[in-house]
């Protein structure tokens, strides 16, 4: 007060000032402040869960999406009769929980495992070389992180779909491929494309791609690696033409699978109670507002 200046004359500015109702108010406030926070991470309770077990596999779906995914010797492209395929074959498998790795020069866990297909589907319509910056296809990057997907644990009910048109620019695929089987990872792999090859076609400016020296791009399939890396996992190879017969190829491969009980948080009915919280929190805040900070409103209200 000394600093401020007279003190007799501070003391008569701020005469009516309550220190008790303004801390009453603050704390009113960090109250209804921990109580929003509270209502925010919806504490909620499980209820039955005798009737939301589910059997399936864990299926991690590895999509290459490097620009030679872009080749046109499938139409539209190689890239999109890859999605059409993972989302045709999630529709035949509800019970079974779906992961995505999406890899060019890198690979990247898209989305873990989950029961939630919806999701999984707004994932794979989005999947583009655009999501990668580095390109290239590193197969054994692909396979890594989805491994890294499952449970280490466990040497059974789970399976990897690596989708690739094969071009691989790392060597140790077929050594990672040997890790994973002890694992008790099933790798079934699928081609996509044609051994002859084609031209990539660039969707923003619709002309071919071409090398440094001017040369157009040819894409080829490498059925080869692709074969050698099922084989050693006790998986099989598809050459994606048709999709719908892809599909059940795949299907009836992933059937030989022994297939886990597992409770489904989706599906699962929870008692919340945030609104609790939130309903305490709007009482404060509406308190907060109605206490006074001075003493001299509280004498004229009496007055009145």
């Amino acid at each position: 007060m000394k600093k401020i200046g007279d003190p007799r004359l501070v003391k008569e500015l701020i005469k009516d000032f309550s220190p008790k109702l303004f801390t009453t108010k603050f704390a009113f406030l960090s109250v209804a402040f921990a109580a929003g926070v509270i209502a925010m991470t919806n504490l909620r309770k499980p209820g039955d869960a005798d009737s939301i077990v589910r059997k399936g596999i864990d299926v991690v779906f590895a999509l290459d999406v490097s620009k030679s995914m872009y080749a046109v010797d499938l139409q539209p492209n190689r890239l999109e009769r890859a999605k059409q395929m993972i989302i045709k074959t999630m529709d035949a498998m509800p019970d079974d929980r779906i992961g995505l790795v999406l890899f060019a020069g890198r690979a990247y866990i898209q989305m873990p495992l989950t029961t939630d297909h919806g999701a999984a589907k707004l994932f794979v319509t989005s999947a583009s070389p655009d999501a990668i910056a580095n390109q290239g296809t590193v197969i054994a990057d692909a396979m890594q992180m989805s491994a890294n997907e499952f449970n280490s644990k466990e040497r059974r009910f789970k399976s990897v779909v690596l989708i690739t048109d094969g071009e691989d620019h790392d060597q140790n695929a077929l050594q990672k491929a040997d890790e994973m089987a002890e694992q008790g990872v099933m790798i079934n792999t699928v081609g996509v494309g044609s051994v002859e090859g084609s031209k990539i076609v660039d969707p923003a400016t619709g002309e071919n791609k071409k090398d440094a020296m001017g040369n157009e791009i040819i894409s080829r399939l490498n059925e080869v690696e692709l074969k050698q890396i099922a084989a050693k996992t006790n998986g099989t190879y598809i050459h994606l033409e048709n999709t719908d017969e892809a599909v059940n190829a795949l299907l009836k491969q992933l059937s030989q699978i022994d297939r886990k009980a597992y409770g489904d948080l989706s599906l699962m009915n929870f008692t919340t109670y945030y609104y609790w919280f939130a309903g305490l929190m709007f009482l404060l805040l509406i308190i907060e507002v109605l206490i006074p900070e001075r003493k001299r409103r509280i004498i004229n209200d009496l007055k009145v």
